[in-house]
């Protein structure tokens, strides 16, 4: 992938897309190729198709999707599944037709099942049952992944798959009803400082871990990686360390300056007790994450100040 190079990164409004655009133009790419959703809509076959055949791209980066937490996975999985596996079926078999040079297919860490060792080796793939409240999402993703190496495999293509574990950082969600923890417990804390509110109730018992990774690490991961990675082989994307739900919570509440009460409701769904990603197959090629949760944490809630109301609006 050379400077001059046509790139398509597919969803680049979304938090990976815009995070993918924003490595790619500081590598001095020049011919960077983005189409809002009404411009094309990646689960129209025909229409990726006609694009894909006409702009001719060199390299793809798969990152558009339809993505939430708990709540939204839980309450749209016929919505999760139908609509990333149509983005996936449009965008691989274009980028075979068209006969690209190399495709990145981002995954998930919740692929892994929910009771998988940790920390998650690749191979844990499709060993066990899977988190019951993103099984749809998941298996969607797990289709996205077989479907890469099954064109590699029939048809000899390069595309490649990344295993990103949670990720958050500008450009994040924060609707309450759809965002993942991080970004959702940012803005509670905010407002709840800002209103005078004296506690905070966060869903499930706290214990969950969980591992977050700052969307400029996995985009300079992605580069990367398709620079670097062949074969049909999945490789994590974390930073191999981890934290309960209540140290996140605590960690905001500090970084946000509330002073209230931390309360946790166990009633409410706690996911999959640990998600642990094994990143030691991407260390061994030469790459680790370099920001920090509280240095990322930070950025993030000054970047949501500055964009607060369009935020809230998301």
């Amino acid at each position: 992938m050379n400077a001059g190079d046509r790139v398509f990164v597919a969803g680049h409004r979304g938090l990976v897309g815009s995070a993918i655009v924003r490595r790619l133009e500081a590598e001095g790419l020049r011919d960077v190729l983005v189409r809002t959703r009404d411009e094309l809509d990646l689960t129209d076959r025909g229409a990726v198709l006609d694009f894909f055949l006409a702009e001719r791209p060199a390299h793809v980066f798969l990152a558009a999707a339809r993505v939430g937490g708990i709540l939204a996975n839980d309450t749209y999985p016929a919505d999760f599944i139908r609509e990333n596996l149509a983005i996936e079926l449009s965008v691989i078999d274009a980028a075979h037709r068209a006969g690209l040079e190399k495709l990145l297919f981002l995954g998930s860490s919740c692929i892994y099942p929910r009771l998988a060792p940790q920390p998650i080796p690749e191979t844990a793939l499709l060993t066990g049952p899977l988190e019951p409240t993103n099984e749809a999402y998941a298996i969607a993703k797990i289709a996205g992944i077989e479907l890469c190496r099954a064109y590699n495999r029939q048809h000899g293509t390069r595309f490649i798959t990344a295993m990103p574990t949670n990720l958050y950082g500008p450009g994040d969600n924060f609707d309450l009803e759809r965002a993942h923890v991080l970004p959702a417990l940012l803005r509670r804390f905010h407002e709840a400082r800002a209103g005078g509110d004296p506690v905070v109730t966060v869903w499930g018992t706290g214990t969950p871990r969980r591992e977050f990774l700052h969307v400029d690490d996995l985009a300079d991961a992605c580069v990367f990686l398709m620079r670097n990675h062949e074969g049909s082989d999945i490789v994590n994307v974390g930073t191999g360390t981890d934290v309960t739900i209540a140290g996140l919570a605590a960690l905001i509440r500090d970084v946000v300056g509330y002073e209230g009460e931390v309360r946790f409701d166990p009633s409410r769904p706690d996911g999959t007790p640990r998600k642990l990603l094994d990143v030691g197959r991407l260390r061994a090629m030469g790459w680790s994450a370099r920001i920090g949760l509280r240095e990322g944490v930070e950025s993030t809630y000054r970047w949501f100040l500055e964009h607060a109301s369009a935020a809230a609006r998301s």
